[in-house]
């Protein structure tokens, strides 16, 4: 009887810490998970300071700009608007390879990243890839919310242009023209439009665009390139 008793205690002991040892290990494991998710808020909190810190420096110190942003996406890789500012020095850099990886980065973190698909197009553009660049265009313009449409109009416009859909960018421009209020210089676009009506021959509208594009930059370098085409409508 003794000898059971003594088994069963024992028995008893080894289960009672058996679950102390789960309990202290669940314990543990909660701490290191904890610990864990505070680690990724800090980290995301400094890699939004170093993306602040580039954009404070870019005006002036461009060098110093382009390392902050890389910091930002060291730290955290998924911070788009950091991969967006990267993007940038690198185009500003001649490196378009480089800049087009970050914008479709930026992407891949957002897909509705109007500004990162616009700047993305006009990457593709420069190097006359210009079916793809009208697909970020319109993937940009997809986005209901997108602050500042005319700039992907105009770019649209543009390559829809050099594609030979004189129609479809006569319309983009238009499209761009009746955004409110404006990103892009209303007399710059007024002027491709007034070249798109003088190709597509609808010389009464060409003569009412380049008579705005004068009164909006009066002696500026849209109202100077005016004189040129006006010669050709007379």
């Amino acid at each position: 009887m003794k000898r059971a008793t003594g088994a069963r205690r024992r028995s008893q002991a080894v289960a009672a810490r058996a679950v102390e040892f789960r309990s202290l290990s669940i314990w543990v494991v909660s701490l290191i998970l904890l610990a864990g998710c505070t680690a990724s808020e800090e980290t995301i909190r400094k890699s939004q300071g170093y993306y602040q810190e580039g954009v404070a420096s870019l005006p002036g110190d461009r060098q110093r700009a382009f390392v902050s942003f890389q910091k930002a996406v060291q730290l955290n890789p998924d911070n788009k608007e950091a991969r967006y500012a990267l993007g940038h020095v690198y185009a500003m850099q001649g490196k378009l390879a480089k800049a087009e990886e970050e914008f479709r980065a930026a992407i891949k973190i957002d897909e509705d990243f109007s500004e990162a698909h616009t700047y993305l197009g006009q990457i593709l553009a420069s190097q006359g890839r210009w079916d793809e660049a009208i697909t970020s265009y319109r993937r940009a313009l997809a986005n209901p919310l997108y602050v500042t449409p005319d700039l992907a109009w105009f770019h649209l416009g543009r390559a829809l242009e050099q594609k030979g859909d004189l129609q479809a960018s006569m319309e983009a421009f238009e499209d761009a023209l009746a955004t409110s209020p404006p990103s892009i210089p209303p007399a710059m676009t007024q002027l491709e439009l007034g070249r798109l009506y003088v190709k597509l021959g609808y010389l009464a509208k060409a003569r009412e665009a380049l008579k705005k594009v004068e009164m909006l930059d009066q002696n500026g370098e849209y109202a100077t390139a005016v004189a040129e085409l006006s010669a050709q409508l007379k």
